[in-house]
């Protein structure tokens, strides 16, 4: 829609000319309001009066109610006088019939019956949803967000939705999350935080250590290193939640919105080598909200590297692991330094290009591989990887020292 001021206000339909604007209905829903007494009083009236009439509901509100409550019902029709409506049933199993009103209700279910009642109504439509979890138990707000995504698609409405819920937020797809800050003079749009982000700073977060990385490979090495930490510092493995998917330029932001949240004590930031450059702005980030950061960093400029330098020095104790003699494996190792040596892009992307060609050429799982090497190089207690696992450990004992 566009505007134009001129002797008076007027408005076209993307610029056009004569264009007509697309119209839908629009539904806004406070949950919370349904137990209001002025709306409650207001239906009462209906009785008072004396003027109503009785129709049946859809047989789509009917088995919805069957789902995701849970009384049953044998039959349930809306009073109804002019804009007032009240709702009926008949339970079901009772020896004798026995009406049961929206005032027998509780406010979760009556919020559950009333909006999808409204809804199996629209067709597309935007719907607007305030505190979609007021007075619902934890599994009814994920049965009613799975019956919202079904109206969704099947009624082409656009439904938005607020919540403070982790319940909520977790039926939601991660593109349609949107996370919304409150500042001192508005209201700012967060990054849509990813896993442990989420889970730290809406309502998830419980005692345990959170890890941050940048991929699946480096979640390979840092779980290889407490495969050897744990037996030592006495962790269980679900007592540390990696997450990853986040690049190194994001790490920033994510220590921000942790700061303000603080919950950057919970919290052990991990970046490739490549990375390095980053430490003194992530430190001063920190610094701002009271914490004494020490971001960790993997050894050689990315993963790959390492565990190439890796099997190269140590053919001896990871030949056997593949499957191989020992002079077999550096032969593998110079064929695939032999082929990818004329490749033109960056130097990291070739070195993990090719530590994923020579897994694949053996027919062996690049992620347990890594997690190998890094668990038996710690176990060994040499070379750059210990440095990281001495850092790691340290950070361990610290969070379990608060």
């Amino acid at each position: 829609m566009r505007w134009a001021k001129g002797a008076a206000w007027s408005k076209s339909y993307m610029g056009q000319s004569g264009g007509e604007q697309p119209e839908r209905d629009v539904y806004l829903r406070t949950l919370a309001n349904l137990t209001n007494p002025a709306e409650v009083r207001s239906v009462l009236q209906i009785g008072q009066k004396g003027h109503y009439t009785v129709e049946e509901l859809t047989s789509d509100l009917i088995a919805f109610a069957h789902l995701i409550l849970p009384l049953r019902y044998d039959q349930m029709v809306e009073i109804r006088s002019k804009a007032k409506n009240l709702l009926f049933a008949l339970r079901q199993g009772q020896e004798t019939p026995s009406n049961y009103s929206e005032f027998h209700m509780s406010a979760g279910e009556r919020a559950i019956l009333r909006l999808s009642k409204d809804l199996s109504r629209l067709k597309n439509a935007l719907v607007l949803i305030d505190e979609i979890e007021a007075g619902l138990h934890p599994f009814t707000q994920q049965m009613l967000m799975l019956e919202l995504l079904r109206l969704a698609m099947r009624n082409d409405l656009q439904i938005i939705v607020t919540t403070h819920s982790p319940v909520v937020l977790e039926c939601v797809p991660v593109e349609g999350r949107i996370f919304l800050e409150r500042t001192a003079d508005n209201v700012v749009v967060l990054p849509a935080y990813r896993d442990v982000i989420q889970k730290a700073l809406y309502g998830q977060s419980i005692e345990k250590l959170s890890i941050l990385c940048e991929d699946e490979i480096s979640e390979s090495v840092i779980v290889g290193v407490l495969d050897a930490l744990n037996p030592k510092i006495g962790l269980r493995p679900d007592d540390i939640v990696i997450g990853r998917d986040t690049g190194k330029d994001q790490f920033s932001q994510h220590i921000e919105a942790l700061g303000k949240f603080k919950q950057l004590s919970s919290f052990v930031f991990v970046l490739d080598g490549d990375g390095r450059h980053l430490k003194e702005k992530l430190v001063k980030i920190a610094e701002q909200y009271g914490s004494n950061l020490e971001p960790l960093f993997l050894p050689g400029n990315v993963p790959e590297e390492w565990a190439w330098e890796t099997l190269r020095q140590r053919p001896e104790d990871y030949a056997p692991i593949l499957g191989l003699q020992s002079r077999h494996l550096l032969e593998q190792l110079d064929v695939a330094d032999r082929l990818f040596s004329n490749a033109t892009d960056h130097p990291n992307n070739i070195v993990k290009n090719k530590y994923f060609s020579f897994c694949e050429q053996l027919k062996f799982n690049h992620l347990d591989l890594m997690r190998t090497l890094a668990r038996q190089e710690v176990q060994c207690g040499e070379g750059d990887i210990q440095i990281f696992a001495d850092q790691l450990e340290s950070q361990i004992r610290r969070w379990q020292a608060r």
